[in-house]
């Protein structure tokens, strides 16, 4: 049986109250930003994170923007330094990303960081992401409302062309003002770096190696220990993380559910990595969509580091 159709709703008050009821049951939605439509999550929730990479079809957990409804909420979740404060009283509300170190309080789901100690912050310009976020008082996660790899979506038939029937709501505020994914820049200590160029213009080092925004290629949160892929049974001085029938310390989805699976992957890479055992194992995670995108982290993770 086919999936439903997904709604398209105008933009206006009714539109803003039902996505955000969605929203706050766990579902993402597509939303108008001033850069490109967005497919927005409550970031808190490591589930409602996942089904934005099951819609999406993305191939790999890369860190996720964190929308958030201005400075101060920012300031919340990661902690920003002079260079960054400067930045954010310049371009916020507006398309500028700032990679800054996360707060251990944040709340934030590891999905969202893909495990990494930094978070990608943003405070929107746009009247309907700034209308959702007041509505449902959670910070968004929200990569572009797009199948993974194809053209980032400037109006809402951009997004039904490729999410029809995989997200319930699409809110239609028109064709996006900019058009282009926002810059990105890092303010971790030291000088600030550029990860993704935008429509904003700032003065940074350009970034190279390590990914630590959307939009950057191929490094990844890795786990300290050697990591042993579709383990059966653990060996002696492995931690095992289970999947479905395979059980192991703890289980990524004793159900073998991906969307459970995905939305507990780093934390139990985490919990491996501090556990006494100093090798980690897991078990198969077979399947397409994300379970594939499970595999495909995990086979980063395993590679040997450089």
């Amino acid at each position: 049986m086919a999936p439903p159709d997904t709604r398209v709703l105008p933009f206006d008050e009714a539109a803003i109250a039902e996505a955000a009821r969605l929203v706050l049951a766990g579902e993402p939605v597509a939303v108008p930003t001033e850069t490109v439509y967005g497919l927005a999550a409550d970031a808190t929730n490591a589930a409602a994170v996942a089904r934005i990479y099951a819609a999406k079809g993305r191939p790999s957990f890369n860190p996720l923007i964190v929308h958030v409804p201005d400075q101060a909420a920012a300031e919340t979740i990661g902690q920003l330094d002079d260079q960054a404060l400067a930045l954010a009283a310049e371009h916020w509300p507006g398309p500028l990303t700032l990679v800054v170190p996360l707060r251990a309080s944040s709340g934030i789901a590891a999905l969202v960081t893909a495990g990494l100690p930094t978070v990608a912050l943003r405070v929107p310009a746009h009247p309907a992401m700034q209308a959702l976020l007041a509505a449902t008082g959670k910070p968004l996660a929200a990569p572009s409302a797009n199948t993974s790899g194809r053209l980032s979506p400037t109006r809402a038939a951009h997004v039904l062309a490729g999410l029809n029937g995989r997200i319930p709501l699409v809110i239609d505020g028109g064709p996006t003002e900019r058009g282009i994914e926002s810059t990105i820049v890092a303010a971790t200590g030291g000088p600030l770096r550029l990860l993704r160029r935008g429509p904003i213009e700032v003065e940074a080092e350009q970034a190279s190696g390590a990914v630590e925004a959307p939009g950057m290629m191929a490094s990844h949160y890795a786990p300290t220990k050697p990591l042993r892929l579709d383990a059966t049974e653990a060996c002696n001085g492995e931690y095992l993380i289970g999947f479905g029938p395979v059980h192991g310390k703890a289980s990524l989805s004793p159900s073998g559910d991906p969307i459970e699976a995905a939305a507990r992957l780093f934390d139990l890479l985490h919990q491996a990595d501090a556990a006494p055992e100093p090798r980690i194992a897991v078990a198969p995670v077979l399947g397409n969509g994300l379970a594939a995108a499970i595999r495909d982290r995990l086979n980063r993770a395993a590679a040997p580091h450089s």
